[in-house]
């Protein structure tokens, strides 16, 4: 790794990083939506747009994603929107957005049913209010044009399972029987989350294999006599790719290696992929994940571990057509997070950042709001430098985030830009427990 050291004097002498010098000369300040305009220039013509995050649990981190979306949309013709989330909910929020018959009466009724934790990440205000303005964005576009909501995640076996069981009641009822067969082979390990299925796979490696990809084969075969819509028909196929990799994904979930984590981005990015199938030749996608997942992880210490993720493969796969990707990370505040796997939800605070990390160094510069520009000057200056880069997930424990929650970067090549506030504040949850509904005291209305 190596040292730097800021330059405070300028009688200094050379060889000395004067990061203050170039971050302002590579960096513009972030004042409203205005401030955008040059983001979005430089984003130019990529068809692929990846937004991240670094915590599933900020408000303005959502906000800020929100509006860079809508201006892609409004200017740059963005098909869909595609996020770190199940399909079988996100899809029934794109069938909302879309005015589907039947698809609910508001956004925040949609969202509400979101009810898996952690149900704070798309069950809050801000998301509602960007599904609203997404069905008034449609409503002024053909059919074949509206802007779609997907979830890219691999979590939903059992959501997934339902959803293909109810459609093909319906249209295939001998591939039902399929669906049944399959979910009836997961049905004793059903504990929510996959790990006793992933415990019993230690006796039989491959105990439900064989039943998921028979489903999805019958299904793909099908698929041209259901004689539907042709998204509904993309999703009880997408739904049936899910339940194939979950399966995959907790297989290897028991083994200590990096292979669970490939399995879930493999399947954001061929999820990904066949959303830009579907909505054709010039079809371009916005992504909302994590940092871990948008940032290259080829400039982190993850390729250390044998690990991949989506900003990687969505580089390597389509730099051709233009990719872009924007990080996000601030210095101090509040955030929305559990102290335990399948905890309640709560407001914690969130530290000043740790020392030498980037979000430190930004602060010491007075980098207050700031959209950095992660051109060639810094590629050149700052490029071989690995800063520790703030990683909070929805378990988070602040008084020991030193152990865990810092990333060793190379900024330059993680992202194409990076957002920089310096102090944010807590997401608004719709309810604080799952099936509970319920709203505290503090959280406004309004976003």
């Amino acid at each position: 790794m190596k040292s730097f050291h800021i330059k405070s004097d300028p009688n200094q002498k050379d060889g000395i990083i004067d990061l203050s010098k170039l971050i302002l000369e590579n960096s513009i300040e972030l004042k409203n939506e205005n401030s955008l305009n040059e983001l979005v220039e430089k984003i130019g013509d990529a068809k692929y747009v990846l937004l991240g995050e670094a915590s599933h649990g900020t408000h303005e981190y959502y906000v800020w994603r929100a509006q860079i979306s809508k201006i892609l949309i409004a200017k740059k013709g963005f098909s869909f929107i595609a996020v770190e989330g199940d399909w079988p909910d996100c899809y029934r929020l794109n069938r909302y957005i879309k005015k589907y018959p039947n698809s609910g009466e508001t956004a925040e009724e949609v969202l509400h049913a979101f009810n898996r934790w952690p149900t704070w990440m798309w069950a809050n205000w801000e998301t509602v209010a960007f599904a609203e303005w997404l069905r008034e964005y449609n409503e002024k576009e053909t059919k074949n044009h509206k802007i779609g909501f997907y979830g890219l995640d691999v979590y939903s076996l059992w959501e997934s399972f339902e959803s293909i069981i109810d459609y093909l009641d319906k249209k295939d009822p001998n591939t039902k029987q399929t669906a049944i067969k399959a979910f009836k082979c997961f049905e004793p390990y059903n504990d929510g989350e996959g790990q006793e299925y992933a415990r019993a796979t230690r006796m039989i490696p491959s105990l439900c294999e064989n039943e998921v990809v028979e489903l999805l084969s019958k299904i793909r075969v099908n698929a041209v006599n259901y004689n539907t819509d042709p998204e509904a028909v993309m999703s009880v196929e997408q739904n049936a790719q899910v339940i194939v990799n979950a399966e995959k994904y907790y297989r290897a979930m028991i083994k200590a290696s990096a292979e669970s984590w490939n399995i879930r981005d493999r399947h954001m990015v061929y999820t990904l992929n066949n959303l830009m199938k579907f909505h054709g030749p010039k079809a371009k996608g916005i992504i909302w994940e994590h940092n871990t997942h948008i940032g290259d992880a080829r400039a982190t210490d993850m390729v250390a571990q044998g690990m991949v993720n989506v900003g990687q493969i969505v580089n390597q796969q389509h730099e051709d057509e233009g990719v872009y990707s924007v990080g996000f990370g601030s210095y101090q505040g509040a955030v929305i997070a559990s102290r335990e796997w399948g905890d309640v939800m709560q407001i914690m605070k969130v530290p000043e950042a740790e020392k030498h990390s980037w979000e430190y160094e930004l602060h010491r510069l007075y980098a207050k709001d700031r959209i950095i520009f992660m051109n060639q000057n810094l590629k050149k200056e700052i490029g071989n430098i690995k800063f520790g880069h703030r990683a909070i997930g929805v378990v988070y424990r602040p008084k020991y985030e030193y152990l865990g929650n810092y990333v060793p970067s190379k900024m330059p090549y993680r992202y194409n830009a990076f957002i920089y506030l310096d102090e944010t504040s807590a997401l608004h949850p719709l309810h604080i427990n799952p099936d509970i509904r319920q709203l505290p005291e503090t959280y406004p209305f309004g976003v």
